[in-house]
């Protein structure tokens, strides 16, 4: 899948809320600050000193009983997913979130707050293009209480999630998002909610106070006590409370019919904000929750940190390449057996990257482990210098009057073999201007997304005629 490149962003200028932390009860200030490229998000606890700063980071994830609650060398940020959620939602992607309290005030229990906020402030294009994790394989996890994540490849960021909390008052729901930008109407204004058995055990525990009617669905899933009323009255200081006919209650009217699941998405897409790299890809939730999204973002961080490490290019070997074999032979002076290079995907100023199918006609196989075809490490080298050589020629207008001749090699490393069937991807990158016809270039070598060969190679272009 071909990388649809976009610029990072960040907000224009700086905007406050203000309210109270669900759990904690304290009121609490929370300023969006503009932020500069590859920060990501980044909360900052300014009531503490030195005002100590949390990135939003799965790593830094301690408990997920009524939230996800990060920790970083004590500096603790309590219910972090409604605020990332209106973040990715609003595909800001860099941003420091100042509170001077552990807990985001939790306005109405949703992300609608947070939204119209970063809205006001703006959002503004940076210089730098934007990170982006594209699938290309399915990525899962689930656990033994029947929720699951899936990961697969897709077109855009897209979000499904089924939920069944066996209750009658609340049954099977489903929520989906095809687009990103459909966040702020679909999703942003979806309630938390509770269930009556767990606000009973919340206000036993001294929990949710900053809890009100007007923050929380509260499903009534057991028969309610006048004693039970009586705790509720006294709790949400509210003379009169009773159930609606919909089993809620009677403290709002929902926004959606299945605002629960729409909850859940919101929370998904806030917990998995937390791997740090946006996504081109769809989940699909089945009974999702803040235990299971934020293990399934910290699996996922490490396979976008794998694939980082690997800087694997990502290319669409089905279309078209810039240049095929006929137009290498253009350039290069080479020619079979010894041309290399079959295919040309891409070509900068700076990289190219280029593809060998590694068949078994190969005549070198004749000779080298002829019972256990290998392809020799250093024809990788010189396949690489040959998808090397179209990078450099290209700072010259004839590039077929000229040749390139390699001058040094270092810090050559294979790291598996290559065989019959493979397809070797190269990528070589300058490691600075060409000057004086010296190119000094790092190169790699993937089979089947993995690195296979690297070298830093140093050629110089000279003149054939």
């Amino acid at each position: 899948m071909a990388n649809k490149v976009s610029k990072q962003r960040t907000i224009r200028e700086e905007i406050s809320l203000e309210g109270v932390g669900l759990h904690t009860g304290k009121e609490v200030t929370l300023t969006f600050k503009p932020a500069p490229v590859n920060t990501g998000y980044v909360f900052r606890r300014t009531d503490l000193e030195g005002s100590p700063e949390v990135e939003a980071d799965v790593n830094y994830v301690v408990n997920t009983q009524r939230g996800t609650n990060l920790d970083k060398k004590g500096v603790t940020i309590q219910t972090s997913e409604h605020v990332l959620a209106a973040c990715v939602g609003l595909e800001i992607d860099n941003l420091y979130i100042e509170l001077n309290a552990p807990e985001p005030p939790i306005m109405d229990g949703s992300s609608k707050f947070f939204v119209e906020a970063l809205e006001k402030a703006g959002t503004e294009e940076q210089e730098e293009d934007r990170d982006e994790f594209v699938v290309t394989d399915i990525i899962c996890y689930r656990d033994d209480t029947g929720s699951e994540i899936i990961l697969m490849p897709a077109d855009e960021y897209q979000v499904t999630t089924m939920v069944d909390f066996g209750t009658k008052v609340l049954g099977t729901q489903n929520a989906s998002i095809e687009h990103i930008s459909e966040f702020k109407t679909e999703i942003a204004d979806s309630r938390t909610f509770s269930f009556l058995h767990e606000i009973e055990t919340l206000l036993e525990h001294g929990l949710i106070k900053g809890g009100d009617l007007n923050n929380a669905i509260v499903y009534v899933d057991k028969e309610i006590s006048e004693d039970t009323l009586q705790k509720l009255r006294v709790a949400f200081d509210r003379d009169d409370i009773s159930v609606k006919p919909n089993g809620i209650l009677d403290n709002l009217t929902l926004h959606h019919p299945n605002e629960a699941a729409r909850h859940k998405l919101l929370d998904v897409i806030g917990d998995v904000a937390l791997a740090g790299t946006r996504i081109r890809g769809k989940i699909i939730a089945t009974k999702p929750g803040h235990y299971i999204n934020t293990e399934f973002a910290k699996k996922l961080a490490k396979v976008i940190k794998a694939e980082k490490r690997n800087n694997v290019p990502k290319i669409d070997l089905s279309q078209p390449p810039l240049m095929d074999v006929n137009d290498i032979m253009n350039t290069l002076p080479h020619r079979s057996p010894f041309l290399l290079v079959d295919k040309i995907y891409e070509l900068t100023d700076t990289h190219v990257i280029g593809m060998k199918n590694v068949t078994m006609n190969e005549p070198f196989f004749v000779g080298h482990f002829p019972g256990k075809p290998v392809m020799p490490g250093v024809l990788q080298v010189e396949a690489m210098a040959q998808t090397g050589g179209i990078l450099a020629l290209k700072s010259v207008p004839d590039p077929e009057n000229y040749l390139t001749f390699f001058m040094k090699i270092d810090n050559v490393k294979f790291k598996r073999q290559v065989v019959p069937g493979d397809t070797l991807i190269f990528k070589l990158e300058l490691l600075a201007p060409i000057r004086r016809g010296i190119c000094q270039m790092q190169g790699y070598a993937y089979v089947n997304g993995q690195l296979a060969t690297e070298a830093i190679l140093m050629a110089q272009i000279v003149k054939s005629k």
